[in-house]
């Protein structure tokens, strides 16, 4: 048995003794709509930036067309059990609608699963998703949807008399809204793991508690910014590259956080040597990836 495999049968175990079960799933046209004000991140909509999703294929941030169906169908199993998790607001480790978004090293495809997860999440009826740029140094949020010239976290986290409210971005994507970088500024570790941090994820916790913050992270073992990012997150999802990470740097990011945090281990590109390659197999699916 594989070391990803070892880590998803625990996970298992802790959902099956939590009683955790899976939401039912909604389609973005059945159903009532939530209330307006429980979703919308913020009364500025005429500041709505457009989701392109052609372009976005386009720059590699989403599979072939003929795989959408079975490509968001994988994104359902992921996010299911992250929601209930987050909505459920029981963790004994970080506040459960902070989830974190990872990698032990560059290159696994964490912006990737980022920006997949927060369109799958934003589906849901009931719960609208801040996708959050915390990766300092890259920023490939803030860069692949054109905020780079917009206040985000880092200014929110050196000017404390700004409200965190007044950053957010919304999205011409119902429940989906972004938080970009903001500007580059010098010590970004220090300034992520302050208080100041803590209490702008509170603040935006608090003002919506629908709302899921989904917050795109540096690598675990090359940066000092993505492990003290473990210390906010309730759930931390870790992107593993099949084939590509080692297992000993897939060994020793696990070991930086609680597993109480662990939200899954989501594998991309795996490929199955068929007409059934994924692009990204989910922790909560079946377990027959090897690294």
């Amino acid at each position: 048995m594989s070391l990803v495999e070892q880590t998803i049968a625990r996970l298992k175990k802790q959902q099956a003794k939590s009683g955790a079960r899976p939401l039912t799933d909604r389609s973005p046209h059945s159903g009532a709509p939530a209330p307006v004000a429980e979703l919308d991140d913020t009364a500025s909509l005429a500041r709505q930036i457009p989701v392109d999703n052609a372009a976005l294929r386009a720059r590699g941030y989403f599979p072939e067309q003929d795989r959408d169906h079975q490509f968001a169908d994988q994104y359902r199993r992921i996010k299911r059990p992250l929601v209930e998790k987050a909505l459920a607001g029981s963790a004994t480790v970080g506040e459960p609608r902070v989830v974190m978004v990872t990698s032990a090293l560059p290159g696994d495809g964490k912006t990737f699963t980022s920006i997949n997860l927060a369109l799958s999440m934003a589906l849901e009826r009931d719960i609208s998703v801040l996708l959050v740029d915390a990766d300092a140094a890259k920023r490939h949020i803030t860069e692949l949807f054109g905020l780079a010239e917009q206040p985000g976290l880092l200014d929110l986290l050196v000017d404390e008399s700004l409200e965190p409210e007044a950053a957010i971005v919304p999205t011409s994507t119902r429940g989906f809204s972004i938080l970009p970088a903001g500007k580059r500024v010098a010590g970004p570790a220090e300034l992520l793991s302050s208080n100041r941090m803590r209490k702008v994820m509170s603040a935006l916790c608090t003002r919506n508690p629908r709302r899921i913050l989904l917050l795109d992270c540096p690598p675990l073992l090359v940066t000092n910014e993505g492990q003290v990012l473990l210390k906010i997150a309730g759930q931390i999802v870790l992107v593993v590259r099949a084939g590509v990470t080692p297992r000993h740097a897939v060994q020793a990011a696990i070991n930086l956080f609680d597993l109480q945090q662990a939200g899954g281990v989501v594998l991309n590109q795996v490929h199955g040597g068929s007409s059934e390659d994924y692009y990204v197999y989910g922790a909560y699916g079946s377990d027959s990836a090897h690294l």
